[in-house]
């Protein structure tokens, strides 16, 4: 069974399944976000869907790269949750099934080529009040505390 965060699905909404790849990436006691503007407004985790024929780690990859210009190495699967949401920028209903991945960023290639996303670095414990989901922070903050022991 996988862990759901956030809102309780709506009774009598459809939802589509989206798969999606995200990363925790840090580096020197910082993670590494995007910020979503636009329609959105919210730090979220780099990531985002994977396409049809595309692994979930091949839509890490890209999508890290697209929303903050960062490449990543070494990437390592921590979990999966999902979250039921309205997604508006593609007018749908969604069950996310979102994929969690640790990597390392390696080096920044360029800005962002997703519009309205911004690449933020900021401190564990402010990313972790922050962030937009449950979800996101949940796994954040597992990574914190593993870090402390």
């Amino acid at each position: 069974m996988i862990r759901r965060y956030g809102e309780t699905p709506k009774s009598g909404q459809r939802y589509q399944v989206r798969h999606g790849a995200y990363g925790v990436l840090i580096r020197e006691g910082q993670v590494l976000l995007t910020w979503q503007g636009g329609i959105h407004n919210e730090f979220q985790l780099p990531g985002g869907g994977i396409d049809p024929g595309e692994s979930p780690l091949q839509a890490l990859h890209r999508e890290v790269f697209e929303e903050t210009g960062w490449s990543i190495a070494r990437p390592r699967r921590l979990g999966v949750f999902r979250r039921f949401a309205y997604m508006p920028e593609y007018d749908k209903w969604a069950e996310k099934i979102c994929h969690i991945y640790q990597a390392f960023p390696v080096r920044r290639l360029g800005n962002p080529t997703e519009p309205d996303h911004t690449a933020i670095w900021m401190g564990l414990q402010d990313a972790a009040t922050l962030l937009f989901n449950e979800g996101d922070t949940a796994f954040l903050s597992a990574l914190q505390m593993a870090g402390k022991r």
